[in-house]
């Protein structure tokens, strides 16, 4: 596997740039901050604003893209051959790096947003698409955050780029690693204590890089700030 030396892992991801007036919290508790790019959410303002905030705290940012289907937030899969998904991926995060270009920020990696996430998961021809138009837009230094298991990984790797394996604290998931869907029941986690408590725990298994909050979830900046703080609790015991 090539191996992520964007930071030390496992590290703190959250989604963002999705909502209006995010706080501003949010980009100082994480280390990655997932950047949507247009196609669930996003505009230039928006893009401008993340970049901004990611600069001023220190904050890595990425891209998120998506299927291009703003009314269902990028959660719906969309019926797209590979040219044409390729094209669209290319697009979102040619824009999303035009923005950092302007802002004077690099675009250091990318992570797919909502069913999108999930298609690359379980289909060989839309990872492959994915990959190729993102690092086409972003170039060959590019990283990828996503399942462990699955079609994305080897089709990044495959291409000789890096792959950070992610977990998540606010979210639970199947045995299969696969995320339990948002109208189930269980399936978010809002107790800060407890998505803190799943965080120790991914970390202490050493099956993951890097641990994801949903900026987009109730109560996002306390999770966030919890997740945060066990991580750099368990750095510093290790240190």
């Amino acid at each position: 596997m090539v191996r992520c030396a964007l930071i030390a892992a496992p590290c703190l991801n959250i989604d963002l740039g999705e909502l209006p007036a995010e706080a501003e919290a949010l980009y100082q508790h994480a280390h990655l901050a997932n950047i949507a790019c247009g196609g669930h959410a996003g505009d230039d303002a928006t893009m401008a604003r993340a970049l901004a905030l990611c600069l001023r705290q220190g904050t890595l940012a990425g891209a998120h893209p998506s299927y291009p289907d703003r009314p269902g937030f990028g959660r719906r899969r969309v019926s797209m051959g590979p040219a044409e998904l390729r094209a669209s991926v290319f697009a979102q995060c040619a824009r999303l790096a035009r923005a950092a270009g302007e802002a004077g920020v690099v675009v250091r990696f990318v992570k797919a947003h909502g069913a999108l996430y999930h298609a690359a998961r379980d289909d060989g021809v839309v990872a492959a698409a994915l990959v190729d138009g993102a690092a086409g837009a972003l170039g060959p230094g590019i990283a990828f955050v996503g399942p462990a298991g699955g079609e994305l990984r080897p089709s990044v790797e495959r291409a000789g780029l890096a792959f950070l394996r992610e977990g998540f604290a606010d979210r639970t998931t199947r045995e299969d690693g696969t995320l339990i869907p948002r109208e189930e029941a269980g399936a978010l986690v809002l107790d800060p204590s407890e998505a803190a408590a799943r965080a120790r725990r991914l970390a202490a298994s050493g099956e993951v890089d890097t641990i994801c909050v949903h900026g987009d979830s109730p109560g996002a900046v306390a999770i966030a700030r919890a997740v945060r703080e066990a991580l750099d609790a368990r750095r510093e015991n290790e240190g």
